[in-house]
């Protein structure tokens, strides 16, 4: 692939503790731009506190992470975040088209209202996702698959070229976990990058371009046919039997997860 000849993220000894306990320990891995990367391993291996480090969301307690060359975060609206399901309220009074237009927000001062340029954004964001004529539903009324394109158009309409999910595949039905690969697929197309954690291993080895298999240290890393190797599973899943991930509880919330 011409567009990930080069290394969008590089994670040098990244290290994360949450007390005593270690969540990722002198993690040292590149990913190459363009790529679609499943952040893999066993439960508590460290994957979401991975994606949440490379956010700044987690501080780290030694090593660093940069985009290129750049601190990530110097280079954080470049980044798009899509939560677990379970992290949301969807309870919450808010349309389709409210969630995607979040995407523009950070961007302008507390007095501003949104301009052309964001609401041409958010249109093409819902355009992409094929969920223009779910602009005005309540988020509540969403199937599973539709509140994933709710927030993959969120994503899209920040103007992000890395997106981090957490566990895309979780509580998809078939045809929404098609429809997420076809979507997946064309954005490596377009040279987009994406890191997602996944406990699926089928679906990270045929879906997926290269992994980066955590059990709390790095296991393996690499095409996703060499770093979940039969051996490097093992690994990874003997290592985790007496450890587990110490991280925070994660609250729902309404529409962001932090």
């Amino acid at each position: 692939m011409a567009h990930a000849s080069h290394n969008i993220l590089r994670f040098r000894a990244v290290t994360v503790r949450y007390g005593r306990r270690v969540a990722l320990d002198d993690v040292t891995a590149d990913v190459p731009c363009g790529s679609l990367v499943a952040v893999a391993g066993p439960n508590g291996a460290g994957k979401s506190t991975l994606l949440r480090s490379i956010l700044g969301w987690h501080p780290l307690s030694a090593g660093e992470i940069r985009i290129g060359d750049t601190h990530t975060h110097h280079q954080l609206p470049r980044f798009a975040y899509v939560p677990q399901a379970h992290q949301v309220d969807y309870d919450f009074p808010a349309t389709v088209r409210d969630v995607v237009a979040q995407a523009r927000w950070p961007a302008r001062r507390p007095w501003q209202r949104l301009t052309a340029a964001d609401h041409e954004a958010i249109d093409r964001a819902l355009a992409e996702l094929e969920i223009t004529d779910l602009a005005s539903r309540p988020i509540r009324e969403l199937s599973g698959g539709q509140r994933q394109r709710m927030f993959l158009a969120r994503a899209v309409a920040q103007g992000a070229d890395i997106f981090l999910l957490d566990e895309p595949f979780a509580a998809l039905d078939r045809r929404a976990a098609r429809e997420l690969t076809h979507i997946l697929r064309a954005w490596r197309a377009q040279g987009r990058t994406v890191l997602a954690a996944l406990h699926e291993l089928d679906a990270a080895r045929e879906h997926f371009t290269h992994a980066l298999l955590l059990s709390t240290r790095l296991v393996a890393v690499g095409p996703v046919a060499e770093a979940l190797s039969d051996a490097a599973i093992h690994a990874a899943f003997d290592e985790s039997a007496c450890m587990h991930e110490a991280a925070p509880p994660v609250p729902r919330t309404a529409i962001f997860p932090r």
